[in-house]
């Protein structure tokens, strides 16, 4: 989250900083961003190295992932020492798991719909310790945030939740949702793959045990390299691999053989193994550069003006979008009772138009490289398919 006290603006088209070609109207960011040229120049520059091996130091092992640690930790206004990089969603989940106590009968709280990264690991925990998972049914009236605290109670272990619904951008207060589970001794498990980047969140605000976000949707890197952010409380746990990189003294490559008992500091020991990716971690950083540049408020504030324009146009064809005030601005599920048949999304993107399906949403996810021509473009050819 930005901490600077400079108005929100709205951030003009950045169309030109992507390889989107004139013609693709690309409103799926919360499936796959586009690279940005930045990014793609960081990883051509990576491949050039790995060609040339004898350039890479050790401390090069160290010093990019050092650097991207620190670049999330400003984007969510955590300390760098409470970030680990990890593979994926499933990953953090699983490190979390691992670190959280959960006794037989307790509750662990998940949504409706739930990505299975941020539910599978939960119903193990659950099988595991003879407790039980509690779904909090999807709201009529679109407020998640209401549904969750009614769930939340005594017996309660665990609330693992997402800051939007990945479905249709329905938003949940993590502020109240966090504050709720500390009350009743509860841990919070957040996923922010659908909200990081794009939204703004204060780990300092939400106070999650752990926030896990991939890094290849509103985060703009590349695929197979997240984040994973741990409470201070939850610092000294067990990592899911003994990885030489985690242990104290490892930038000592000739000392590698005196094998230690300590960690490294902070988080890293939930870094996943080869976490230096020569190639990654570089496009990745690049990535995070231009979204601190931009401002995660003033992106926020210009993707709902084009979520606002679609809901506007979604509601003229007798479809359902949730109430403004209960989801985020940039992701917008357009709602159909009975969902749509499976030639839409197809007869769409054959007139480059990209959305995807998710249940009974037609899921619409604009970024800086949309315009409002785009979210016209896109209600003018879904009216005939209906």
């Amino acid at each position: 989250m930005q901490h600077d006290s400079k108005p929100p603006v709205s951030i003009p088209s950045q169309r030109h900083l992507f390889e989107i070609p004139d013609g693709v109207t690309y409103l799926n960011c919360a499936y796959m961003s586009p690279q940005l040229r930045s990014v793609r120049a960081a990883g051509e520059a990576a491949l050039d190295l790995k060609a040339r091996p004898w350039r890479v130091k050790p401390e090069d092992f160290f010093t990019g992932s050092e650097a991207l640690r620190g670049l999330f930790a400003r984007l969510v206004g955590a300390d760098a020492e409470g970030v680990a990089l990890v593979p994926s969603v499933s990953y953090g989940t699983a490190v979390a798991a691992a670190n959280l106590r959960v006794r037989e009968g307790q509750t662990l709280v998940v949504l409706a719909e739930e990505f299975p990264s941020n539910f599978y690991p939960w119903r193990e925990l659950a099988r595991r310790a003879r407790a039980h998972v509690v779904t909090v049914a999807r709201p009529e009236d679109g407020d998640w945030t209401r549904a969750v605290l009614a769930e939340v109670d005594s017996r309660c272990a665990l609330v693992a939740v997402p800051h939007c619904h990945w479905t249709d951008g329905a938003f949940v207060d993590l502020v109240r949702v966090g504050a709720r589970a500390r009350e009743v001794g509860a841990a919070l498990v957040v996923d922010g793959t659908q909200s990081v980047g794009a939204l703004p969140l204060d780990v300092a605000a939400v106070r999650p045990d752990f926030l896990v976000s991939a890094g290849y949707k509103w985060l703009m890197g590349p695929y197979s390299l997240g984040y994973l952010y741990v409470a201070p409380q939850h610092r000294e746990g067990v990592p899911l691999e003994q990885n030489w990189l985690l242990r104290q003294g490892s930038e000592e490559f000739s000392r590698l053989v005196d094998y230690r008992d300590t960690y490294q500091p902070g988080a890293r020991r939930f870094d996943v193994g080869e976490r230096s990716n020569f190639q990654l971690v570089p496009m990745a950083a690049a990535a995070l550069e231009q979204l601190l540049a931009w401002g995660v408020e003033d992106l926020q504030r210009t993707l709902r003006g084009l979520t606002d324009r679609i809901a506007r146009g979604a509601t003229a064809l007798r479809l359902e979008v949730s109430p403004e005030a209960n989801r985020v601005g940039h992701l917008i599920g357009l709602r159909r009772r009975g969902g749509y048949a499976p030639v839409v999304a197809r007869r769409l993107a054959e007139q480059d138009i990209h959305v995807s399906v998710r249940g009974d949403n037609l899921r619409v996810a604009p970024h800086l490289y949309n315009t409002p021509e785009d979210a016209d473009r896109l209600l003018a050819a879904l009216e005939p398919l209906l």
